[in-house]
């Protein structure tokens, strides 16, 4: 999955950035228009004035944040860091919403993107060619500038990208086993791997798949699930870079107890390719879009074990109408036709709120 998605020669998103919407191969919330980003905008100018307003200073080193500095310049007060920002078009919008409605936060604002792809770094850096000087790079969270983030870590699709383990129940034996790839005459193929030395039963436990015996007894032989530490290791990583401020992560997926439905013994990881969803995600490696649902079960925890709090679980309607109420209190008249037809593309349960979670998680409010 991660060879599919990301080499750097033959990796789907490192192949072209027009993969995204009518003429690629699937819709996301930024392809709908700029009211997602500016909506996201106006919750982190709510929230960055929080910061303003409640920060104490942390302090790392003996030093006062503010006299840090990054790559020789010094560093502003607030930070918004991205993770899989695909071509930067989300980044543009909620930019331009700060640069027209809170310029005083944009003047005392950095944005950083965590892009480890240099192929991706070209898109991002010509779509954001319009606020250069005020986008920053980094590799990874851990090669963020010393001193933490004073600010908002957010991801939107990003998770479900992540490579997974594909785990199948053996009733025979009562245990799990893990799926890897083969290869036959011209094709991959699905191959049991032998002799695996982890205890997935463990591993599924802390990440909120805690299986009591009678469910086991009842559990259909080859049931799958995915799991994903890739995910986890991601979100914790993040927890650590956040000295104060929120961190949030808008994707699909459900808590761990709904990977366990009837309905559902065949997993979530689907291929995506020209707007049509397939089962078989070994066919045209390279050439479709990989993902898996994200177990929020497995990221809050590990959130909560990092020392955040846990602000909310949302779906992406309730998370996104909330800020609609707050952002424009007399709705007569707020949207213009354009806004409406986004709105409803972004709320809607048979549009792209129908599996979107939102998780908030924060440290020091």
């Amino acid at each position: 999955m991660e060879l599919a998605l990301y080499c750097p020669k033959f990796g789907y998103y490192e192949r072209g950035a027009d993969r995204v919407g009518c003429h690629g191969d699937f819709y996301t919330s930024v392809s709908t228009g700029s009211l997602f980003g500016e909506m996201l905008a106006y919750q982190f100018a709510l929230w960055l004035e929080d910061v303003e307003t409640r920060n104490a200073g942390c302090r790392t080193g003996g030093a006062e944040r503010g006299v840090h500095f990054a790559f020789g310049v010094p560093r502003s007060a607030f930070q918004l860091v991205e993770g899989g920002a695909h071509d930067g078009q989300l980044a543009l919008d909620i930019m331009n919403w700060l640069q027209r409605h809170r310029p005083h936060l944009l003047d005392r604002l950095e944005y950083w993107l965590i892009e480890p792809s240099q192929e991706r770094q070209v898109w991002q850096r010509a779509k954001l060619e319009p606020v250069a000087g005020r986008v920053f790079w980094a590799q990874s969270l851990q090669s963020l500038p010393t001193g933490g983030v004073h600010g908002v870590i957010f991801s939107n699709e990003l998770l479900d990208a992540f490579p997974v383990h594909r785990l199948a129940w053996d009733r025979t034996s009562r245990k799990w086993i893990e799926w890897g790839v083969g290869w036959r005459g011209d094709h991959f193929v699905w191959s049991r791997l032998i002799d695996v030395k982890r205890d997935w039963d463990s591993e599924l436990a802390r990440a909120g798949f805690d299986l009591t015996p009678e469910l086991k007894a009842v559990l259909p032989d080859g049931f799958v699930i995915e799991h994903c530490p890739a995910a986890e290791t991601w979100w914790r990583q993040a927890a650590a870079a956040l000295c104060h401020g929120w961190l949030l992560t808008i994707d699909y997926g459900f808590i761990a107890e709904q990977f366990l439905a009837p309905g559902r013994g065949k997993g979530t990881l689907r291929a995506y390719r020209r707007h049509q969803v397939s089962g078989d995600v070994l066919a045209n490696p390279g050439e479709q879009d990989l993902t898996a649902h994200v177990n929020f079960t497995q990221i809050q925890r590990a959130g909560e074990e990092e020392g955040l709090k846990t602000e909310g679980f949302f779906t992406q309607a309730r998370f996104l109408t909330a800020i609609a109420g707050r952002m424009w209190p007399d709705a007569t008249g707020a949207l213009s036709p354009s806004q409406a037809r986004q709105f409803q593309s972004l709320t809607h349960p048979e549009h792209l709120s129908r599996s979107f979670r939102a998780l908030v998680q924060s440290r020091n409010r």
